[in-house]
């Protein structure tokens, strides 16, 4: 097992690490993987052709599971001890944990010099985004945040159509998700095939299972009884101490198609609407948010509204598009092209029949795992590195915080703050309980 150069002060403080890759793209990797369970053994699978050397849960059950496949790593259940144990030699991290914890991990990987896998959405707020963009770009770490669908061929042939000014200028885009995880009425929640009914916080002092360290899993996030309305997930999505519902989650992987074919990075003005007032502890099943991003190079200032739930896009409504359930449409000056994970259509379809398509111009992609995995080997970029994901996360949850302020946010990214809602402050960076700092 190779080991990692630290260098050391003569009071012992620990320096910048000498970030060491492996030497040949066939050397495999030393990974930890924190958050074994749910999302994090789907992606334990897409690095299990890597030295998987340390494993890390909360619950017990889901340690155990990951250890019949590989018996020799080593066992946490804090993730901050498997840092703090400086002769630990791994090259490389995926961060699986819940979203409330994502940046208590990733920081710390990128500052150990780690490479980092994290699943999206990369933070739980707009000031951890920030936070872990920055400390990404002072590195020559290889970063990647969980979108997988970017992947896909298909994204990258409508990426190519819009870029390639297919249907002209693109100055409005619509995406919209069927999912409404959220607070909802039992009977909405049966039939959207929601879990969870709770509209409040439970008070009671329930005993937690055996396996789980609750205190563990609860992270930064301010200290409550266990309940099982939080555990396992996708329960704890909608509860706004530990996710920020479906936009959080599903705008990771819908908003990602137009913030990479419109260079999407900071809109200037944020817009929300929903049920009213907002819960103050639940996010909402349906609601829409609309960003306004100026213009940039030869692409003209764009409007992009997201919907969710119940909320569709007027054309949708109208019926002048298909009836997809989720998608993207982006609006042009000539013409129209929707999208969703694995299709895209050209509209009218009558005025592009004879349309001749642009010739691939974006490589198809090694795989969104392999992707990573190669950058840390090799230096090669990744395509969803924090930069990106960093832009994209900050963007999502202000269409949270928009909707939870109840006002048009006027948004300075550089200041990082919504200069006519001082109110906002309090939802664009939380505090953490003792021992949980993020600096």
């Amino acid at each position: 097992m190779r080991r990692r150069t630290f260098l050391a002060s003569a009071a012992g403080t620990l320096a910048a690490p000498m970030v060491l890759s492996a030497r040949q793209p066939n050397e495999r990797l030393n990974v930890a993987v924190i958050g074994c369970g749910g999302r994090g053994a789907a992606n334990l699978a897409g690095v299990a052709a890597e030295n998987v050397v340390a494993l890390c849960d909360v619950n017990r059950a889901a340690i155990g599971a990951a250890a019949s496949r590989f018996p020799r790593a080593a066992h946490y259940a804090d993730f901050r001890r498997l840092f703090d144990e400086r002769e630990r030699a791994f090259d490389a991290v995926v961060v699986s944990t819940c979203e409330h914890t994502h940046a208590h991990a990733t920081l710390r990987a990128l500052r150990a010099g780690k490479h980092v896998y994290c699943e999206k959405p990369l933070t739980h707020n707009v000031w951890e985004a920030r936070l872990i963009r920055t400390e990404a770009a002072k590195t020559k770490l290889a970063t990647q945040m969980g979108t997988q669908i970017h992947a896909t061929d298909n994204y990258r042939r409508v990426v190519e159509l819009v870029k390639a000014g297919a249907i002209g200028g693109v100055t409005e885009a619509h995406v919209w998700v069927g999912r409404a995880w959220g607070l909802q009425s039992a009977e909405d929640a049966k039939k959207n095939g929601d879990i969870v009914h709770a509209t409040d916080r439970p008070t009671e002092d329930v005993r937690p299972p055996a396996d789980l360290d609750w205190d563990l899993w609860l992270g930064g996030a301010p200290a409550r009884p266990f309940n099982p309305v939080y555990v396992p997930g996708p329960k704890w999505y909608r509860w706004w101490a530990f996710g920020n519902g479906t936009m959080s989650d599903l705008g990771s992987h819908w908003n990602d198609l137009p913030f990479w074919a419109l260079d999407l990075k900071a809109p200037t003005s944020i817009e929300a609407s929903g049920p009213l007032p907002p819960h103050p502890e639940i996010a909402p099943a349906s609601m829409q948010a609309t960003y306004r991003f100026p213009a940039r190079g030869s692409m003209p200032a764009v409007t992009m509204t997201w919907y969710q739930g119940a909320n569709k896009p007027p054309a949708w409504t109208a019926r002048t598009i298909p009836q997809w359930g989720s998608g993207v449409l982006f609006v042009g000056s000539r013409g129209m092209l929707l999208a969703d994970y694995s299709r895209h259509l050209l509209l009218p379809e009558n005025q592009f029949a004879d349309f001749a398509r642009p010739l691939p111009s974006i490589p198809k992609s090694l795989g969104h795992y392999t992707e990573w995995i190669h950058a840390a080997k090799t230096g090669a970029p990744t395509t969803c590195n924090f930069e990106y994901a960093g832009w994209l996360t900050e963007a999502n949850h202000l269409g949270n915080v928009a909707y939870r302020v109840g006002k048009k946010l006027d948004w300075d990214a550089a200041a990082m703050r919504a200069t006519n809602a001082p109110e906002a402050d309090a939802l664009i960076r939380r505090e953490y309980r003792r021992g949980w700092e993020l600096a």
